[in-house]
């Protein structure tokens, strides 16, 4: 009778165990922005201090040099967000600032009990990117923007190439 009791104990034990949940599934997709030469549209091209700033924020996401692919981060509560690019952002009298607005549609989509939900965002077609030059005018240094994809689902692949 101990056997079975110990038998049942050790069962029950065993069921109260839950799965460890680790979320493993990709969370809400960055937009991947990929810079080519414009005078060799196949052939990656490498950003020099790339200085990011979010419009409405206060912080910089960062600057990128010797570096041809940047992720940005889309805002979950709107559906427009905005971002200063500050091309040779360590130089006084070569800096160049252009804006890029995106307009996109979000989406939630259940990913797992473990991951809870993410974002997905779809380009607004044909107006999903616009492109402007900083308050004070300096010339637009990124001279073709063209969206690869419009649908915001993964980071395993380039949505916008840039041109300059």
């Amino acid at each position: 009778m101990k056997k079975i009791i110990c038998l049942l104990a050790l069962t029950f034990f065993i069921n109260s165990c839950e799965k460890d949940d680790i979320c493993t599934d990709e969370t809400t997709p960055r937009l991947i922005i990929e810079f080519y030469d414009i005078t060799n549209p196949s052939v990656l091209k490498n950003v020099t201090s790339l200085k990011v700033i979010g419009i409405g924020q206060t912080d910089a996401l960062g600057t990128f040099s010797s570096v041809s692919k940047i992720e940005l981060p889309l805002q979950l509560d709107a559906d427009t967000t905005q971002y200063s690019l500050v091309l040779n952002s360590s130089s006084s009298t070569l800096l160049n600032e252009d804006i890029l607005a995106f307009n996109y549609v979000r989406n939630t989509v259940y990913v797992s009990r473990a991951c809870g939900y993410k974002t997905v965002f779809e380009l607004n077609n044909p107006n999903g990117i616009s492109l402007t030059d900083a308050t004070t005018p300096d010339g637009l240094w990124m001279q073709n923007v063209v969206v690869q994809t419009n649908s915001i689902t993964t980071e395993n692949e380039t949505h916008v190439k840039v041109f300059f």
